[in-house]
Parts: C-alpha cells; structure tokens; sequence
C-alpha cells in the first residue's frame, strides 16, 4: 500500500529539481520509514497470530477469558505513540525550516518575480529587468527566486512540483514564496486549483538556464514584443486560454502593486463559462491570439 501510495505522487515529486523539493522529498521518505514502524510490526504480527492458531497447531494455547495484560497493553500503545511523537517532531521541524516566506541561504541575490493567476494562463513579471512574460517562466539555476503571488480573478493556486511548495494566489493580497532551481531543465508548472473551463490548459513551462542563457534570454525579449501597461493588461483580463507563450519588452511601474491594490479592477472570474472553451476536452476553439 505505501508503494502504492508513493507510485501516485508521479515522476516530478520523486525527482527534485531544487533544494526546496529535495527537502520535502526527504520528509516524504523519513515519514514513510517511520511509519513503517507500525505497518511492518502489524502485518507480520497478523500472519504470525494465523499461522500460530491455525486449526493444525495443537500446542496452540487458547485463552477465551483473556481480558488484560500490562505487557501487552504497553507494547500497543508505545509504539503508536512514539510514531506520532516523531512525525510530530519532522512536521514541526519541516515547518519552519521549508516556510514559503523564508529567504533561502545563497551567495547570489534573489530574482524578484511576480506572478499573477488570471483565468487562464499565468503572468510572470519581472520588475528589475523590466519584462514580462505569459505562460512561461524563465529563470537563472542556483539563484533565489522571490516570488510574489496574487490573483486577478478567483482563488487559485500556483504549484511547480520539480521545484517545491505550492502556495495559493488570492484577489486583493500578495504572498511570498522562495524557490530555487539547482540544475537545467523545464519543468511543468501548473494550476492545481479547479478554476473554471480553461482549467485544463492553465498550466505552463519552467525554463531553468543558465546565467548566460538567462542573461541573452532577457536582452532578447527586451527587442520585441509589445509593452505591458494597464490598458494591455485589461486584455488579458478577458477570460482565453493562450494558444503560445508570449512575452512582453517592457512593463508599467507598479502595475502588480496596482493589481494587487485592485486599482485595475479584478477579472470576472468563471460565470457561465466562455463560448470557444471546450470544458470537457479542455481546449480552447477560438483562443484569443497572442500579442
């Protein structure tokens, strides 16, 4: 049953990509040793106890009026007891040192980006360059990265299995959340929050560089694309799942702060549904093209 258990958690969770997966990976699998200390004991006790008292055994001591033993009584309890004080202790521990908020040890300064869940696709912006990108994130490996959430629409959340926590994006506030990515590589990010019909296609593509591949990745989006200011933010507001990923040369000052303020007034959010969005098959007919 744990192995079960563990095949359902996918290739992406057992395959960390930075040092914050790797430390939830670790508390996944110290958590399943521990309680083995309950399912192995009971299991081989269960077939102990049938094979000791099959109906062949004649040295089988039969006790119908058994109520109570100390010794047994003790070993029940300890060891359940000393299973829960121990996940306790790993959930309390794992707490504080994996919070989404705390800055992560680094000789290299965070990478400040901001991420806004819009129905259906993801905003990634990038307030010290001055770019921003849409359904795909692009990032430095073994640098910090300072992502600050909202939502322009309904609740929703924003989840990167390969490189950590998941952390819910809400209207009206922002939140905090440090990732890293340790090595090269693309790794599938997704929303894991049922949002409406577009739901299916909100996901997106990490793309973890190098620090010259990142830097020549910036120069290249500040040549072209259109500049993302609030009136072109209001497009993107329009509920459309993006056929591409696009990005944008430059961005408005203090648009995110204005998002998160709802000084630009939030999305309608998923009423109804949206001609053009199939909400079975999870593709969009008609989606609205890319700038």
């Amino acid at each position: 049953m744990v192995l079960g258990e563990l095949g359902g958690c996918g290739r992406a969770q057992l395959q960390p990509a930075g040092p914050i997966s790797a430390a939830e990976r670790k508390i996944l699998f110290d958590s399943v040793v521990i309680m083995l200390a309950i399912v192995v004991p009971t299991i081989l006790a269960v077939l102990g106890v049938a094979w000791w008292y099959r109906p062949s055994n004649r040295r089988a001591r039969r006790q119908p009026d058994f109520v109570y033993s100390g010794r047994v009584e003790v070993v029940v309890w300890s060891i359940p007891a000393l299973v829960v004080i121990f996940l306790g202790g790993i959930a309390w521990i794992g707490s504080h040192d994996l919070d989404p908020a705390k800055p992560l040890r680094s000789h290299s300064p965070p990478l400040d980006i901001q991420v806004v869940s819009l129905d259906w696709k993801w905003l990634f912006i990038y307030p010290t360059l001055g770019i921003a990108s849409v359904n795909r994130l692009v990032v430095p490996t073994g640098v910090p990265l300072h992502l600050s959430l909202t939502s322009a629409s309904v609740w929703n959340v924003f989840w990167v299995p390969q490189l950590g926590t998941m952390i819910y994006c809400m209207s009206g506030m922002a939140d905090n959340l440090y990732l890293e990515a340790s090595h090269r590589g693309i790794f599938y990010g997704e929303s894991a929050m049922i949002d409406g019909n577009g739901f299916p296609d909100m996901h997106f593509n990490t793309h973890a560089l190098s620090q010259d591949r990142f830097d020549t990745w910036v120069r290249t989006t500040r040549g072209s694309g259109p500049v993302l200011d609030e009136q072109t933010y209001r497009g993107l507001l329009r509920q459309s799942v993006p056929p591409k990923p696009y990005t944008y040369r430059s961005v408005q000052p203090g648009l995110f702060a204005d998002i998160v303020m709802l000084k630009v007034p939030p999305g309608a959010g998923p009423r109804g549904g949206v001609p053009g969005v199939d909400p079975i098959g999870g593709r969009s007919v008609h989606p609205v093209a890319a700038p």
